[in-house]
């Protein structure tokens, strides 16, 4: 039985920091493992231009622990505002992407996209220079059942949009279905996908048996467990198209446990070893540094890192809770239960 794995030092090309004293612990609990992470846009104002997206990135390295070596890559926020000109100096200020939400489809995107074929001259820009297009894959119309609107959108939106656009590199976050497995499987390698611990641990059964487990509800929600199955089985064969993405999404305790739920899972603190635990389930160890540490640099072109973490088969325990800066507590994911990897 394997005691120790060792891997390249992965990257995280999906996750939220939100902002304030809150940096402090969502910075140092992903610069823990992870060298690079794509950071979400999503904050109040949304980060919608170059300016804003590099003094937000020194709020965050100003969070960085001094032994850490961590690369926030930032991201703007596509809105109906988006020019073909904040494309180009997003470029020139070396941020790799722009992400696209749906409106209403999450925490904080009243701002966002109503209409993308309004944005088709950006979308022709972004794909000219190079700049990647990051989706949350959802459509928000009242009369589509919760459970159905990943597969609407890939239906009625993404397929427009690689077909229109084959050379723009899509990612589309946090998938959730099987048709989304599928869709990406028969892209174009211009087209790939992340998948959250959440997605690969947890169907709806976790968020609605037994009483709704706030800590459990994500967006998209967690699906039947045929498509967590099917997502299962696509991190196993180690298509290189689908890549860690954790979609460490924070908010505090009394937020979730209240009539707005917020929608989010804080899994910064235990997503390595979440991963390494779906892995070894699998019977797939030796797969978990491709999905972890290879595919998403390699998508993104940018190179592997040069250094490695370890992780040692030990049995440890998630914090039930983790009080923030500001004295609040926050119930990070899988909260109280017991891991069998953790990090050397």
């Amino acid at each position: 039985m394997t005691q120790q794995i060792t891997i390249q030092s992965p990257d995280d090309w999906h996750l939220h920091f939100r902002d304030g004293s809150m940096l402090n612990e969502t910075v140092a609990a992903t610069a823990r493992c992870f060298r690079r992470a794509i950071v979400m846009p999503n904050l109040v104002p949304p980060i919608t231009n170059a300016a804003m997206a590099l003094e937000y990135k020194n709020r965050i390295l100003n969070a960085v622990p001094d032994a850490s070596q961590f690369d926030p890559l930032m991201t703007l926020y596509l809105t109906n505002l988006t020019s073909s000109q904040t494309v180009l100096d997003a470029k020139a200020a070396g941020i790799p992407a722009f992400k696209y939400y749906p409106a209403g489809a999450t925490t904080n995107s009243d701002a966002a996209v109503k209409e993308i074929e309004v944005l088709y001259p950006v979308l022709q820009t972004m794909s000219d220079e190079g700049v990647m297009l990051l989706i949350h894959g959802e459509v928000t119309d009242s009369h589509i059942d919760i459970f159905d609107r990943e597969q609407v959108f890939i239906e009625t939106i993404l397929s427009k949009i690689v077909t229109s656009f084959p050379d723009l590199k899509v990612v589309l976050e946090h998938i959730t279905t099987k048709q989304a497995v599928d869709f990406v499987s028969q892209a174009s390698d211009n087209v790939a996908a992340t998948i959250t611990p959440q997605h690969l641990l947890l169907n709806r059964n976790d968020l609605l048996v037994g009483g709704v487990r706030p800590h459990n509800y994500c967006l998209p929600v967690l699906k039947r467990n045929t498509h967590q199955e099917a997502l299962r089985q696509v991190v196993a064969s180690g298509n290189p198209r689908f890549f860690l993405g954790t979609d460490s999404a924070p908010h505090e305790k009394n937020k979730k446990e209240n009539a707005c739920g917020c929608a989010g899972c804080y899994s910064a603190w235990s997503a390595l070893e979440l991963y390494a635990q779906v892995f070894e389930e699998l019977g797939a160890l030796e797969k978990l540094e491709g999905f972890a540490s290879h595919y998403g640099a390699d998508f993104y072109g940018l190179p592997r890192n040069d250094t490695t973490v370890t992780l040692i088969k030990q049995e440890w325990q998630v914090p039930r809770e983790i009080v923030l800066p500001n004295g609040h507590p926050i119930v990070p994911f899988f909260a109280g239960e017991t891991l069998q990897w953790k990090l050397g």
